[in-house]
């Protein structure tokens, strides 16, 4: 690969994931995403139990039963000239943590939003974390083909809620049964919405002209009102502008049906030519540019056992700069070791592909045999260490007993695995032989009892534990650490890192053990 060849591909790459509040329409939008790369050649239904065609980007199967997504995966596909790499975040409420070290990995995302519920919780959080890096958003206002709230009340909420400016693309020309499609203002064009056709492409049928008697007869009844009302958004609302969509200050606005698969390629027609190509990241040393020919990456999520044939454990890398080429020598900077790779992969619609070549933007897998980190830094030798990928205190806990107590080992073991993924973390209490489970939803610990089950064999169940929250606790100096681990022992635990943790069974106490160990730095977040 020349270097003109190299710097080439690397500009074609675009990566980003999808936000929403759940039962937006996240797995039934990348599914059409899918569809249109090709990947897959009929679409599934989100929650269609009854069908054999289950969602193709959730491959676990309790996520097939109960019609969540629960795992982060990977997919990249090819489209117009571009190569898409597409995180898919989970999509149930429960799963922030993983969902923002996901966002750690992409350089946009795409904002999807119930047209009958507007901006929901969730996705605030989520453009929160958009936000610290300034990531810039595409929206996707999904479910025109049912009664929804005014297009224009929908763009204001994104404006005053979410802090940024909305520039619609496309305006909806009706809504619910009455939803004839959706009209352009850049390229003056009318796409006609016709229903039944969600599962499989079609030609996209356009009308070119506002004003001509093709359109007209299109629009029947709704032609004067839509040429007045078309008027009334040109004039109310924000133009749209690259560089302010690119600085995260403007959100381009396309209104749709992902279900039934209308208003999807015209946004990713915009979204390949809009979104940025890979962008510098930031590293303890220095920043990193994409097209630097050193290779460079970083570790944002592991995950257990994704194909249960195979006690395996996968690492997702996204490549920062340079190119991987199979069998290449990387350097895993943490243990300062060499490692050889020569088959990592990627990801398609569920299928691994051995890869030959990626390039700076590109997500790989490593297999992992317990050495690799969540946060974990490769390079071709330079001792870099990439930062913003945090762990958070969880906000639920509970102790974890088991059934059969000659399992333990296999608890100890499976635990310590599914906590590497980082939607779970494990804390051992030094003051006994319990294990607690910390979560950031409810959902999670459900999650975790379902897959030491089914993958490890052994049966879990929860009883209540008196414990608030969790803080990490550092010191300037290994003698006052140890001298607050004497006097603290009662509440203190090593958690799945090895890092000594501050479990707080109220507020108050907190309050207290932070008052009398002022040399202690209690921290809700660590780095990985």
């Amino acid at each position: 690969m020349g270097d003109s060849n190299f710097l080439n591909e690397i500009n074609k790459r675009r990566t980003f994931a999808i936000i929403s509040h759940p039962d937006a329409g996240k797995t039934t939008i990348t599914e059409k995403l899918l569809l249109l790369g090709n990947l897959i050649q009929v679409a599934g239904t989100v929650k269609g139990r009854k069908s054999d065609r289950h969602a193709t980007s959730d491959w676990m199967s309790m996520e097939k039963e109960r019609g969540i997504s629960v795992t982060s995966s990977v997919m990249q596909f090819p489209y117009r000239d571009c190569v898409v790499n597409l995180l898919d975040t989970p999509g149930h409420e429960d799963f922030s943590e993983d969902t923002y070290r996901t966002l750690t990995a992409v350089d946009s995302a795409l904002m999807v939003i119930d047209g009958a519920k507007g901006v929901e919780a969730r996705t605030i959080k989520l453009m929160e974390v958009c936000r610290l890096r300034d990531t810039p958003i595409i929206s996707f206002v999904n479910k025109m083909d049912r009664d929804i709230r005014e297009p224009i009340e929908l763009l204001d909420e994104i404006e005053s809620v979410l802090n940024i400016e909305a520039a619609p693309i496309n305006w909806p020309i009706g809504m619910g049964r009455g939803f004839r499609g959706v009209y352009n203002f850049y390229t003056d064009t009318i796409h006609v919405y016709v229903q039944g056709k969600g599962h499989t492409l079609m030609d996209d049928i356009q009308i070119k002209g506002l004003q001509s008697a093709e359109a007209r007869m299109a629009l029947g009844d709704y032609a004067d009102d839509i040429l007045d009302e078309l008027e009334l958004v040109r004039e109310a609302t924000h133009k749209f502008d690259l560089a302010a969509f690119a600085a995260g200050k403007l959100t381009p606005v396309f209104f749709g049906t992902a279900l039934g698969n209308f208003g999807v390629r015209e946004m990713l027609d915009d979204f390949v030519r809009w979104a940025p190509a890979p962008q510098p990241r930031p590293s303890e040393l220095r920043e990193v540019v994409a097209s630097e020919a050193g290779f460079s990456g970083f570790v944002f999520k592991i995950q257990a056992n994704m194909d249960p044939k195979h006690r395996d454990r996968i690492a997702f890398m996204r490549i920062c700069s340079g190119r991987y080429e199979k069998g290449m020598k990387m350097r895993q900077v943490r243990i300062g070791k060499d490692v050889r790779v020569s088959d990592a992969f990627s990801f398609k619609a569920g299928e691994r592909i051995s890869v030959e070549q990626a390039v700076a933007g590109d997500i790989i897998g490593l297999h992992n045999h317990g050495s690799i980190a969540i946060g974990d830094t490769f390079s071709d030798g330079e001792a870099l260490k990439f930062t913003g990928i945090p762990h958070f205190a969880p906000e639920l806990f509970k102790r974890i007993r088991l059934r059969d107590p000659m399992k333990m080992k296999a608890l100890q073991n499976g635990i310590r695995q599914l906590s590497e993924e980082g939607s779970t973390q494990v804390f051992f209490p030094l003051r006994n032989n319990d294990i607690i489970v910390g979560a950031v939803g409810q959902l999670q610990f459900e999650v975790v009892a379902y897959r030491l089950k089914e993958e490890y064999g052994v049966e879990a169940i929860y009883e209540p534990v008196n414990v608030y929250t969790a803080r990490w606790t550092t010191a300037k100096d290994q003698r006052t650490l140890d001298k607050f681990r004497d006097k603290a022992e009662d509440n203190l635990a090593i958690d799945g890192g090895g890092h000594l943790t501050y479990l707080a069974p109220t507020r108050v106490n907190l309050a207290l053990a932070q008052e009398r160990h002022e040399q202690i730095t209690f921290s809700a977040t660590r780095e990985h």
